[in-house]
């Protein structure tokens, strides 16, 4: 945060569509830490069952040892009391009491970091990341390169046999056969729900 000693915890979010590099930025961010010889416990929620369970995983291949949980709660249950730094992957896949255990985490002194998607695949507001932005002291948005035209990304397309999802299907969608690409405002896509006939 600054180049002065802080004793204070906060809170710092890095988000922004997939693709993009969060998952990453943790990483470097807590190896950082590991080299400053601070205790560190990173935490993703049990949902996300890509790479390897016990790990996360970015997109090039980094990983962290991590612990699955089912909800915000069971951080507070599974963390070390000499723990330093705290960091949380796919925080919108947590329910939203994931934004009290990082304000309560933050105001025992802990470094909390948190990555996620602040958007979901229609371009809307994504879980509790609104509340998770909105309390965080310093905020990174990462963006991808559109996968149609290049420019910078900050969306997430998703693609169901190869059209655009439908504006009215499942925000999660376990199982699917579905394919995601970073886009940009204007390549970005939803397919809007039919119609009822009246």
């Amino acid at each position: 945060m600054s180049h002065h000693r802080y004793d204070g915890g906060w809170v710092e979010v890095v988000c922004g569509s997939m693709f993009s590099g969060k998952t990453e930025e943790v990483i470097r961010r807590v190896k950082r830490a590991v080299i400053a010889r601070q205790k560190v416990q990173v935490f993703k929620p049990a949902v996300d069952t890509r790479y390897v369970h016990e790990k996360v995983t970015a997109h090039s291949g980094a990983q962290f040892e991590a612990s699955a949980v089912s909800t915000a709660a069971e951080i507070l249950v599974h963390l070390d009391p000499d723990t330093e730094v705290v960091a949380i992957d796919e925080a919108q896949f947590f329910d939203p009491g994931v934004a009290q255990v990082a304000t309560e985490l933050a105001n025992r002194g802990l470094r909390v970091i948190i990555a996620g998607l602040d958007m979901d695949f229609r371009g809307e507001a994504f879980g509790p990341m609104p509340q998770l932005l909105a309390q965080a002291e310093k905020i990174d948005k990462l963006q991808a390169i559109c996968q149609v035209c290049g420019a910078p990304a900050s969306r997430t397309q998703r693609l169901i046999n190869g059209k655009p999802a439908a504006y009215n299907d499942p925000v999660i969608l376990v199982g699917a056969e579905e394919v995601y690409e970073a886009r940009c405002r204007n390549c970005h896509q939803v397919s809007q729900p039919k119609q009822e006939p009246a």
